[in-house]
């Protein structure tokens, strides 16, 4: 009997640093299938940092892209024209069965619209997911993406509602739960002990002692000099009743410098770090016993671990991290945010439910429908 064959590869795209720890346990399952389904991987170069791209590719045993298009930096027009016109060679020199895109970066809608112009399927992994604030660039880049792709897969069972109300042919939109937390949940007992990466950046924390882990990058929060300032403030605030660790994006490190905001730092219970790997942040994340973030994917992480997340934005585009599980919406105003910290300080924190399919097999069940779809194609 001869073997059922995909006939043609899918070509997977990564950009960002979110994107990877997405498309890990894809390719993963691609070469477990019972049909092994043959792939390449293009890195656009949108996240440009070439060590934290290595220590990543390497922590989340993700192979060397078969095509680094090093994009860099620029504005979002720029950045997503250069994509498109880096990625489109390579589409003409390896036609691929069909373009699979993860998340909401920039490269996922700019690799989506050069393939459907050229009538290659699109297959857009954590689709539907949608927080009504059209004013954040990932926004528009999530319900573009959808309108373009041929295949849905969706983490919550929300999101179906969300495309259906855009239109979107049920039959395309499959629910299979959240490859993010089938890499977390590969990776725990890889993650570096908080411990040890204390030590590495000379950031000691009393051995025991509760601390909270800080992270944030959105232009919303750090691009503002008056928002980026409150929020360092109410931190400050709140590290004085319990240390915080911030390791601080390279991006957020510089508009902290640029406003002239380092002295709001220096004598505060905040423990500033450069960026940490995944397996470090892992580590740290899961010795921390409260999260202040404007994260997406920590928003998932947290409530997976059953630890209490509060996010620094106004709207969330992962609303059952808030239904379901342990995250709580703060905004960014000073007296919100300490607000919600002492609750925390007298409840211990909002428990939550790790949701449905959230079980580290999200990626085998992506293989599956994919392997079905292109044999029947």
């Amino acid at each position: 009997m001869t073997q059922k064959s995909t006939r043609g590869h899918v070509l997977c795209v990564v950009g960002a640093r979110p994107n990877f720890m997405k498309i890990a346990p894809i390719m993963r399952a691609f070469s477990a299938a019972a049909v092994p389904i043959p792939c390449r991987l293009v890195h656009t170069g949108q996240h440009y940092d070439a060590a934290m791209k290595a220590s990543f590719f390497t922590q989340l045993r993700i192979p060397e892209p078969d095509l680094d298009l090093g994009v860099g930096s620029g504005s979002h027009a720029v950045q997503t024209a250069e994509i498109m016109k880096r990625f489109e060679p390579e589409l003409d020199a390896n036609p691929p069965r069909a373009v699979l895109v993860v998340g909401d970066v920039n490269s996922t809608i700019a690799c989506s619209l050069v393939a459907v112009k050229k009538a290659i399927p699109v297959i857009h992994v954590e689709a539907g997911l949608r927080s009504g604030d059209r004013a954040m660039p990932e926004e528009i880049n999530r319900i573009l993406t959808d309108q373009l792709s041929d295949l849905l897969f969706t983490t919550e069972l929300d999101a179906a509602a969300n495309l259906q109300r855009e239109g979107i042919d049920p039959a395309r939109v499959l629910f299979v739960g959240n490859v993010m937390i089938d890499s977390l949940m590969q990776s725990l007992e890889l993650a570096i002990p908080a411990e040890r990466t204390f030590e590495r950046f000379a950031e000691p924390l009393v051995a025991g002692e509760p601390f909270g882990l800080v992270t944030l990058h959105r232009p919303s929060n750090v691009d503002d000099p008056e928002v980026l300032e409150t929020l360092l403030d109410v931190l400050c605030e709140i590290s004085a009743d319990m240390p915080l660790l911030f390791p601080m994006h390279p991006r957020t490190r510089a508009k902290v410098e640029a406003f002239g905001l380092e002295g709001r730092l220096a004598s505060s219970g905040i423990r500033v770090t450069g960026p940490l790997s995944y397996l470090e942040m892992l580590g740290v994340m899961q010795r921390s016993a409260l999260v202040l973030t404007d994260s997406g994917g920590l928003q998932e992480e947290t409530t997976a671990l059953g630890i209490p997340c509060l996010t620094l934005r106004h709207s969330t585009e992962r609303p059952i991290t808030v239904t379901e599980g342990t995250n709580t919406i703060v905004g960014t105003a000073a007296d919100r945010i300490f607000a919600a910290y002492r609750e925390f300080r007298q409840t211990g924190g909002k428990a939550g439910r790790v949701p449905p399919l959230w079980d580290g097999r999200a990626a085998e069940r992506i293989a599956g429908k994919i392997g079905d779809w292109l044999v029947a194609g």
